[in-house]
């Protein structure tokens, strides 16, 4: 497996990706996408956790990535830049895709807590916001699948707890309160949440999912009945304390895995 890093226009943001050697008895050569967008609530990046994430994905015969986005400390307030950071990540697989053996209509974006909040803001405006702003055409940006995992989705709805983090972020929130912007253009999304989870309320993905059934857009939607936030895989492997190896949850990534496999199906 090949290890690829990527400084982006941003100097303090990167793309890691994770490259399978095409396998030339296969019937297939190019492999499906991820890009894993983690959290950590933009103040720090989770790289052990955005690799084991990547890594599990890769396991299953993708061509995965992960994406170190734009922080608070490099910039206040935050606005949508993180976004954009996504969107040049996106374009590069789109440029890169013969060289690095990618099937460039599969390219799913998986977004974890703050990391969701990117992914789907992105699935917002990837068709009427990005494109004047990275100079590119809108097939550039198009994501194929998107998967939001305990995400964040509105400053407004729980997380952050105070007005003076907010306005880190950004001194426009509703510009940031995803279900807000939601379009005919948004990419059918699978999003899974605790709903006890006590950092980001589960409000966050039902206001999400309400607002893409009121304009009739298809989801699924997942939510289990326990755990902590920041579950990643829900496993051993990535449990940050005992109670975050939560077997019933594990099953999000066998559910989403079933649900990209039936997604390609259907768009090809």
């Amino acid at each position: 497996m090949q290890v690829i890093q990527q400084k982006l226009t941003n100097n303090q943001t990167q793309l890691t990706g994770f490259l399978h050697t095409p396998d030339q008895n296969a019937h297939q050569t190019e492999l499906p996408a991820v890009i894993i967008v983690p959290g950590g609530s933009y103040t720090h990046i989770p790289t052990g956790q955005a690799e084991t994430l990547a890594m599990a994905f890769a396991g299953h015969g993708y061509q995965a990535f992960y994406l170190e986005y734009t922080l608070l400390s490099n910039q206040q307030p935050l606005g949508l830049t993180p976004v954009f950071d996504l969107a040049e990540a996106v374009c590069l697989l789109k440029q890169h895709a013969t060289e690095w053996h990618i099937i460039a209509d599969q390219i799913t974006l998986a977004g974890f807590s703050v990391g969701g909040h990117i992914v789907a803001l992105y699935n917002d405006y990837w068709q009427n916001l990005l494109p004047s702003k990275l100079d590119v055409e809108a097939t550039a940006l198009k994501p194929a699948n998107v998967i939001l995992s305990y995400p964040v989705i509105s400053p407004l709805l729980g997380f952050p707890k105070d007005a003076a983090t907010i306005a880190t972020w950004s001194t426009q929130p509703t510009d940031l309160a995803a279900e807000q912007h939601v379009n005919l253009n948004n990419r059918p999304p699978f999003i899974w949440a605790t709903a006890d989870d006590p950092i980001v309320p589960a409000t966050n993905a039902l206001a999400y999912a309400t607002a893409l059934a009121t304009a009739n857009i298809a989801y699924e939607l997942h939510v289990f009945r326990h755990g902590p936030h920041g579950l990643a895989l829900a496993n051993a492997q990535t449990a940050w304390k005992p109670d975050a190896d939560q077997p019933h949850a594990a099953h999000w990534l066998s559910l989403a895995l079933e649900w990209l496999a039936e997604q390609a199906t259907q768009n090809h």
